[in-house]
């Protein structure tokens, strides 16, 4: 039994056990936060590259790559298929409703306008800016785009969304000997920026509303 489990060790190296947990489990946790955009999926990008630049398995840092790009692909496209289903429905849907409470009117308001003057470009934005992705999703199901042009223009914005996030963590696990430091500067960062746009805007409202008394 000694000699198997030693056997076994060998053949099969503790990196390749990691990356065979790993990636499944990044990759069902991405696809569920683009369906239901609770989960920190950033930080979990952020996190798995943490841990994929202090491992020696070639190509570690290409795999998480991949594997959080297409996870979030499929997850935005089953969402946005899911609302197109609402749309076309007489009761609606659940998922389109959900959609709806995530994505205030001045927000859609924006997405509305900036979808008029720059089309796919603004798909691509709206995977970097914190918050930025249901509003424009939103706008596009009530523009009518089919999901054929809105997956044309979703996949730079997932392939960058990746990159960015990956990038973070790449900086984090170079940082730190330790890969829990490392992951433990990722999400602080991540946390960090997904919180700089909302503060920023209650900063503006509440000077606005200076001025204006």
């Amino acid at each position: 039994m000694i000699r198997l489990a030693v056997a076994v060790t060998t053949v099969v190296p503790p990196e390749s056990t990691q990356q065979a947990l790993g990636l499944p489990s990044l990759f069902l946790l991405v696809l569920i936060g683009a369906l239901v955009p609770v989960v920190p999926t950033g930080a979990l990008v952020s996190s798995a590259a943490v841990v994929a630049v202090h491992q020696t398995a070639p190509f570690s840092l290409a795999l998480v790559f991949l594997t959080a790009s297409s996870a979030a692909f499929l997850g935005d496209a089953a969402l946005y298929w899911l609302g197109r289903r609402g749309l076309r429905s007489k009761n609606g849907s659940r998922w389109l409703e959900a959609i709806r409470s995530r994505a205030p009117e001045d927000r859609l308001a924006q997405a509305q306008e900036k979808l008029t003057e720059h089309g796919v470009a603004v798909l691509v934005l709206s995977r970097l800016v914190p918050a930025g992705r249901v509003p424009v999703m939103l706008a596009c199901l009530l523009a009518k785009w089919p999901l054929r042009r809105f997956a044309r223009g979703n996949l730079p914005a997932c392939l960058a969304w990746a990159v960015t996030y990956q990038v973070i963590g790449i900086l984090g696990g170079s940082l730190f000997k330790a890969p829990w430091e490392g992951v433990v500067a990722a999400i602080g960062l991540t946390v960090l920026l997904g919180a700089a746009p909302s503060a920023w805007r209650r900063v503006r409202r509440s000077a606005l509303a200076h001025r204006s008394n």
